[in-house]
């Protein structure tokens, strides 16, 4: 069956644009009703099953199922926007409630403010522990510059999947986007769940890993664009400590993004060294950076506003992508 959806530009600009207000009045809805957190529990339910032998394909078969989920979620929200019998203010509000759901553009921000907070206070156990929430690294011995430095690269990362990869999705598949921008939730969803290398993990959530790297190949190279210009923003109205350099945003985001074992990961992070001219450590792992100092608590406040600027530019190419299909 062929469902109603909103299929003209002005339509998926509007649900886009109130998707964005959304997020910046109310940041992240309650669990109860966050479609994201449905997702995350019907993973969570296949990770508590994990069969001793047969892992790979068990994974690829959870992998689909949780896509096909998004993906239904989607489709429901679609269907009720084509019933025209429900005013037109209430469909645009729901579509946007769930568009919202696929970005979070203020509590990424948030968290590298919470950490920021604690560390600008004196309290490093403190800034270690809120830092502890965002990472899957041990912070337990960092030292304020290395947890200055995972904060930072954790946001600028979390730009690409986080923020820019579903915008894009939304933006490129018409009156199809929201579906396009639900699978990629759930493969997102799926890799932060299960996409890891350690034993539990290795087999199971190997087909995760690898889509989800595939899915944001493209976004994250495009992100060193938006984040040189949301540097060059910056960089003309900040006028304190230090002045963000965009050329060296953009020639270092280029320059060293293939420096990490992630394919992708290291676009944004090495965009956002070159753009603050600081070092980003993963011990034992990574250097991007190289050459530079250690960041400080200042820069956490500088990446945040580049990545609130470049997420307002996302929004901004996102709608003109939409009226071009038009």
């Amino acid at each position: 069956m062929i469902i109603p959806v909103q299929a003209d530009a002005l339509d998926l600009v509007i649900v886009l644009l109130l998707a964005y207000a959304l997020d910046l009045l109310f940041c992240e809805p309650p669990s109860a009703i966050h479609p994201v957190v449905w997702m995350g529990r019907l993973i969570g339910f296949f990770k508590k099953n994990i069969p001793k032998t047969n892992r790979k394909l068990y994974g690829i078969f959870m992998g689909l199922v949780t896509i096909l989920f998004g993906a239904l979620i989607a489709y429901l929200v679609l269907y009720f926007m084509g019933i025209e019998s429900i005013p037109s203010p209430l469909r645009y509000l729901v579509a946007a409630y769930f568009l919202k759901a696929t970005f979070a553009i203020k509590c990424l921000s948030g968290a590298a403010d919470e950490v920021r907070v604690e560390l600008d206070a004196g309290r490093l156990d403190g800034a270690r522990q809120k830092l502890s929430m965002y990472v899957s690294r041990d912070t337990s011995r960092l030292d304020e510059a290395h947890v200055s430095s995972a904060i930072i690269e954790t946001t600028s990362e979390n730009y690409v999947d986080g923020i820019l990869s579903p915008l894009l999705f939304y933006a490129c598949f018409g009156p199809c986007g929201l579906i396009a921008a639900y699978v990629f939730k759930a493969t997102s969803t799926l890799d932060s769940m299960v996409g890891y290398m350690d034993e539990r993990h290795r087999e199971v959530g190997w087909f995760s890993a690898k889509l989800d790297d595939v899915l944001n190949w493209i976004p994250a190279r495009f992100s060193v664009l938006f984040l040189t210009a949301g540097t060059l923003v910056i960089g003309l109205v900040y006028r304190k400590v230090k002045v963000p350099d965009h050329k060296s945003a953009f020639k270092r985001g280029f320059g060293e993004g293939s420096g990490t074992p992630s394919p992708n990961s290291g676009y944004p992070m090495a965009s956002i060294a070159g753009a603050l001219k600081v070092k980003l450590e993963k011990p034992n792992t990574y250097v991007l950076g190289e050459g530079f100092v250690y960041p400080m608590s200042e820069d956490i406040k500088l990446t945040s506003w580049i990545i609130l600027v470049a997420s307002l530019f996302a929004i901004i190419v996102s709608s003109f992508i939409i009226t071009a299909y038009s």
